[in-house]
């Protein structure tokens, strides 16, 4: 068994702008900085075995918080990296649907096999991190471990923990620097609990 502690990185100020970032490397807001503080003060005594983050900025700064207080060294992984939303990136939801009609119809659509120009598949981000995830699992059987990561990869991560498919409409939330927990075993994904953000002044969900 693995208990996984998710936490989504603060916000940016291209989240407040409902611009899509994918791997474009953007720092965290003032508000980020003081949500990373925050979910630090939350987390320093859950007695992780490890902590890692995406090797994106706003997730390697929201990290860096709760590592300081709990006195743990900061593991960098790229498999923990946003989807790569291709030419979608660097534009608002609204500037999509005006230059690219078709590209986001399929987008919304959650259309598993639709590539973004330049960018990847529903498919292919699903394989990634699985793949990240077992790897970080057999690392560390019988341990508790942070991930500070991205809104994508929480949103399949929770897909495969309460057994949701990749194309059904999105009922959950995500907020910046919201903590959610699962456990994996033997493979098999269980949801323990989700969004959590009593800590929290403000926070923005996903979309």
């Amino acid at each position: 068994m693995t208990r996984f502690c998710l936490v989504r990185h603060g916000e940016t100020d291209w989240n407040a702008g409902k611009r899509i970032q994918g791997q474009i490397d953007i720092p965290l807001s003032t508000l980020g900085h003081a949500q990373a503080r925050a979910t630090g003060n939350a987390l320093q005594n859950e007695g992780f075995a490890a902590i890692y983050t995406s090797d994106l900025t706003r997730a390697r700064q929201t990290a860096e918080a709760t590592a300081h207080l709990a006195k743990i060294p900061l593991q960098l992984d790229p498999g923990f990296r946003e989807r790569h939303y291709g030419v979608f990136q660097g534009l608002t939801y609204t500037e999509c649907e005006e230059r690219y009609p078709a590209a986001y119809a399929c987008h919304k659509s959650r259309d598993p096999r639709f590539v973004p120009q330049g960018g990847e598949s529903l498919l292919d981000f699903a394989g990634r991190l699985a793949q990240t995830f077992d790897a970080i699992a057999r690392r560390h059987p019988d341990e508790t471990v942070a991930v500070f990561t991205h809104g994508g990869v929480l949103d399949i991560a929770y897909r495969q923990a309460a057994g949701r498919s990749l194309t059904a409409p999105r009922d959950f939330t995500i907020p910046n620097c919201g903590i959610n927990w699962i456990e994996v075993v033997a493979g098999c994904w269980d949801l323990l609990s989700w969004a959590e953000r009593s800590h929290l002044d403000k926070s923005l969900d996903e979309l």
